[in-house]
């Protein structure tokens, strides 16, 4: 089941920035900035933190990063189980997995201020993959496929938002970007290098080899 809460007391609860509400994220009103502890009546209180065990680190590593690309409990464990097989490191073969669905790449590209507001866009048919109206967020984006947004939707508040934030910073290397033309490509399968996200992989491999 998918977390329908405040999407700031899930950064809160982490502890850093996951960049779940877009323009938000980067103004003074991010609740992370001005409430730097956990949510709840006892976030600020330290004397009742205990040792953290090495099976709640891995727990939190996992909530963190499933957080961080808005999947449900059920898709994350179905991603991990497709990667378990493959070969290379599982750990870097999982963040590869979550960062080619249509929703992050959508968000990578630009085209939406949050990977939330990039399912909103894909639901209402507003992304095209290789000239073709794809509604499924989880869409597993291949290398060399296109991914360009419908004509008519170019004009979206939204979008347009999303697209002064990214004029801030730079896309991945792994990915190609047009913003006259609404579109890009995946070059590659990104290498753990190339993911901008902290988080330790490793734990949630251990995690589920349990």
């Amino acid at each position: 089941m998918r977390y329908t809460g405040p999407s700031c007391r899930q950064c809160r609860r982490e502890g850093t920035k996951l960049f779940l509400k877009g323009t938000k994220c980067f103004t003074e009103k991010c609740p992370v900035e001005r409430r730097p502890y956990a949510p709840g009546q006892h976030g600020q209180n330290t004397a009742r933190r205990r040792k953290v065990s090495e099976y709640a680190k891995q727990l939190r590593e996992k909530q963190k990063i499933k957080r961080i690309y808005g999947v449900s409990e059920r898709q994350f464990r179905n991603t991990f189980e497709k990667v378990a097989s493959l070969p290379g490191v599982t750990g870097h073969n999982l963040l590869a997995a979550l960062e080619s669905r249509l929703d992050n790449m959508v968000y990578r590209m630009g085209f939406a201020p949050s990977r939330k507001a990039a399912r909103q866009l894909i639901r209402h048919r507003h992304i095209e993959v290789d000239g073709k109206s794809v509604d499924i967020p989880s869409f597993a984006v291949q290398p060399g496929q296109e991914i360009k947004m419908r004509q008519a939707s170019r004009e979206l508040v939204l979008v347009k938002e999303a697209l002064e934030i990214a004029a801030r910073g730079q896309a991945p290397t792994w990915l190609a970007v047009d913003k006259d033309t609404f579109s890009g490509r995946m070059l590659e399968r990104p290498q753990r290098a190339m993911i901008p996200i902290a988080a330790q992989e490793q734990l949630v491999v251990e995690l589920y080899s349990k």
